[in-house]
């Protein structure tokens, strides 16, 4: 999907397709750092920007969330 098209659809629903790693951070309740080190270690999916950012899309992340939150690691 390109870019704009993902923007497009942010402003519509309120939701972008991929997470920050401070977004993800929120979510589990572990500083950037860790984040960071589970990306890195295959523990979490993402890719890179152009920059070298760090993005997660957001349905796979919410899916292990979910997993966590129902005891299921």
């Amino acid at each position: 999907m390109a870019m704009a098209d993902a923007e497009e659809r942010a402003a519509t629903t309120g939701k972008r397709d991929y997470l920050r790693v401070a977004e993800v951070a929120d979510l589990f309740h572990v500083s950037t750092k860790t984040v960071v080190r589970w990306a890195t270690e295959g523990k979490l999916p993402h890719v890179l920007t152009l920059g070298g950012h760090r993005r997660f899309p957001r349905a796979d992340i919410e899916r292990v969330v979910e997993g966590l939150q129902r005891g299921g690691a």
